[in-house]
């Protein structure tokens, strides 16, 4: 269970990820304009180091989108972890999940 856990974890993390990439590459866009509004004379060099900036910004985003479809591959069929749950009784679940929480907030 554990293993799906960390599944899910992760690929909630890289969406947030993904949101700060976007985040970002507005940050550049604005301060690039504003740079190029201030000093209109360096707007071509300006220019430049934003679509560079934003190149890298935009790569970070690609593979994170990649990475979640990878991990998004690895789960599990809806069917079959909503089946692990109907077998499973209540207490069980409620102490797995418990044990699970306590072992990520040591670490």
């Amino acid at each position: 269970m554990s293993y799906f856990s960390v599944l899910v974890i992760g690929i909630s993390v890289i969406v947030i990820a993904i949101f700060g990439c976007a985040l970002a590459q507005a940050k550049v866009v604005q301060s690039s304009v504003e740079g190029m509004a201030r000093q209109p004379a360096v707007s071509g060099k300006i220019q430049l180091a934003m679509i560079i900036g934003l190149a890298f910004v935009e790569s970070l985003t690609i593979y994170s989108l990649m990475l979640s479809f990878i991990l998004l591959g690895k789960l599990p069929p809806t069917q079959d972890v909503l089946e692990i749950f109907r077998q499973s009784p209540k207490q069980e679940l409620l102490s797995s999940a418990n044990e699970h929480i306590r072992s990520v907030v040591k670490n």
